[in-house]
């Protein structure tokens, strides 16, 4: 099997391609988002190849770029396209482990008929589920485990990101029945040396090399 790792949010702006860059990064790996919705300040592929500081050829071109920044069916329509999960449900087979990063939340629409989580149910790949440390993240966080739980989809952990907060960190594992990974704080500046300094200082890499080998 390919050594994969989706990376998934409870919600947008989380984090969850920073943390997709740090773990690209760590594993020394490619990047996939299978579908990019807006460009603005930049794609999150731009971002990932800059805070990871990977070559061009590690990041996959996406297999629907989208202008809009919406939710991926209503940027596909403002496209004039439609998405086709069978265009996505192919996983590339490559000589690295590969990072995906999915679009906003599990719950997000891809077309007006399948969910985001649909696809990765397809896939049944290892989810890195990662939640900021906001109010409102024990809601999301145990209401986005129980949906991959509910379709079978192996959860390798949570990722915290922000200040620390001690009593949702240790709440939402518990409850969840699911591994705290770490804890990935804001960094000032936020480049490729200092994402790669706080995942070293932050994470155990075992946690996904294991993962990756299965």
């Amino acid at each position: 099997m390919n050594p994969v790792i989706v990376v998934t949010g409870t919600d947008t702006d989380v984090g969850k391609t920073v943390f997709a860059a740090a773990l690209v990064a760590a594993l020394s790996g490619y990047y996939w988002k299978p579908v990019q919705a807006g460009r603005a300040p930049e794609a999150d592929a731009d971002t990932v190849r800059r805070l990871a500081g990977i070559a061009d050829d590690r990041v996959l071109p996406s297999a629907y770029d989208l202008t809009t920044p919406a939710s991926p069916h209503l940027a596909a329509e403002r496209d004039g396209i439609e998405i086709d999960l069978a265009r996505l449900r192919t996983v590339p087979r490559l000589d690295a482990p590969l990072i995906i990063e999915g679009a906003g939340g599990l719950m997000v629409p891809l077309t007006r008929q399948h969910l985001q989580v649909d696809l990765f149910a397809a896939w049944s790949l290892p989810v890195v589920l990662v939640a900021a440390t906001r109010l409102g993240t024990i809601n999301h966080s145990l209401l986005s485990v129980e949906a991959l739980r509910r379709r079978g989809i192996p959860l390798l952990g949570i990722v915290f990101t922000g200040e620390e907060n001690a009593d949702t960190e240790r709440t939402i594992p518990a409850m969840a029945g699911a591994r705290r990974l770490g804890r990935l704080p804001h960094q000032d500046p936020l480049d490729a040396a200092t994402l790669r300094s706080a995942f070293a200082a932050n994470f155990d890499i075992a946690d996904f090399l294991a993962a990756v080998r299965r």
